[in-house]
């Protein structure tokens, strides 16, 4: 079967689904970010896109510190709300529990079973959208989503968004080990 070209609107696949936390005019401000990604490894750096002026920028460039928050399956009406509705005309203070680390302006979702706590670090323009760059300067669990000391994605309960066609899915199952399943090639 040959390959079909479907247009430049296919996306990287799937992306993590987050909730982006800045101070706003003295109160928490929440996000829904899905373009995002590590960046880098030393220091540890990652990367939001982001279209539009949002308020939740407001507090990102004043403070020059964002947090970046995964949410679990049952966070998903909340997390979409933050990305329907703009902190302008809706207060979201008071959506999640929040907490802080040593940044005190980077505020934490604390039901998400992941918090990154970021220090910006650079922006970049794009034609229609600013990347900004944050340095991880915390990264925030429960005990109980650890297995080995190190985050389990299963235990978790995260969700991606897929686009073009706009849609939440669940990550449900390891499937093998990187770097290991294709020594079996060698």
């Amino acid at each position: 079967m040959d390959k079909i070209n479907i247009g430049t609107k296919a996306y990287v696949y799937p992306m993590p689904v987050s909730i982006v936390g800045a101070t706003v005019g003295g109160k928490p401000n929440f996000l829904a970010v899905a373009w995002l990604n590590m960046v880098n490894f030393n220091p540890p750096i990652v990367m939001l896109s982001l279209g539009g002026r949002k308020y939740t920028v407001e507090g990102i460039e004043e403070h020059k510190t964002f947090s970046v928050n995964f949410p679990a399956i049952d966070l998903m009406e909340k997390t979409d709300y933050c990305g329907l509705v703009s902190g302008r005309k809706a207060d979201k203070s008071q959506l999640f529990e929040v907490f802080y680390g040593e940044l005190k302006t980077a505020p934490m979702v604390k039901e998400c079973p992941l918090s990154l706590e970021c220090k910006l670090h650079s922006t970049h323009s794009m034609p229609s959208n600013t990347l900004y760059f944050g340095e991880i300067v915390g990264a925030y669990t429960d005990e109980r989503y650890l297995t080995g000391g190190k985050p389990d994605m299963g235990k978790m309960n995260l969700f991606v968004l897929t686009m073009p066609d706009s849609n939440y899915w669940a990550l449900d199952k390891q499937l093998d080990k990187a770097w290991k399943v294709g020594l079996k090639l060698k």
